[in-house]
């Protein structure tokens, strides 16, 4: 156990720390995008004929990207990915794919939380007067705050799977690790051991994830 920590310890810590840098940042943009992009459909899917163009084209770009597997997602954006960063390779290389990987499905996730808002609350406050922008943030987004914490709780799981598959094009981070060294050098351990640590980080999110839900619930 000590020679493999003396070995690997480093190694793996710096790849624990590579995964939390990647999540973090993805989740961050993913949510600047996702978020208004779960309300842009629940606006121009419930507001009649109006907007229902609007709902159509997003749905349809959403679907197309949500069909495509991360991972092939991941090499057909290299250009693009050089082009935006300058670089395919390392953390800042898969910032990118990631995004527009999780974006979508986390739009998804707030499109089905804010629709189980009571539809009867919100015609009140339009009754009132009330401007959209204020129903949105403080009626719908209010109301479904529990089930949007559970939805990012969701997404940073997918995320972190996302993020192993990286390691296939040297973006670093526990994926990377073990592919290089599990698969490619035959170095089962080690393998395992970043089996184990994905295990806990994502126990640990999915706890975490459920207590804050629960919190935002007694609210």
């Amino acid at each position: 156990m000590t020679a493999f920590i003396e070995r690997w310890g480093t190694t793996i810590i710096e790849a624990t720390l590579a995964t939390f840098q990647m999540v973090t940042i993805s989740l961050f943009f993913s949510i600047l995008i996702g978020l208004p992009l779960g309300v842009l459909l629940v606006i121009s899917r419930t507001n009649g004929k109006r907007y229902i163009w609007l709902y159509r084209v997003l749905n349809i770009v959403i679907n197309t990207i949500r069909s495509v597997p991360f991972i092939i997602l991941l090499f057909a954006l290299l250009p693009f990915t050089r082009a935006i960063v300058g670089t395919s390779m390392g953390v800042r290389g898969v910032i990118v794919p990631l995004v527009i990987f999780t974006a979508p499905y986390l739009a998804r996730l707030m499109e089905s939380s804010l629709l189980e808002v009571d539809q009867g609350v919100i015609e009140a406050y339009q009754a009132m007067g009330i401007k959209p922008l204020h129903i949105i943030w403080h009626v719908m987004i209010r109301e479904a705050k529990s089930s949007i914490i559970l939805g990012i709780t969701i997404a940073v799981i997918g995320l972190i799977g996302a993020t192993a598959m990286a390691g296939l094009v040297g973006a670093g981070g526990l994926g990377d690790v073990a592919y290089r060294f599990g698969h490619v050098r035959y170095q089962p351990e080690v393998m395992y051991v970043t089996i184990v640590i994905l295990i806990i980080l994502i126990q640990g999110i999915q706890t975490l994830g459920n207590v804050l839900s629960q919190k935002a619930k007694k609210d």
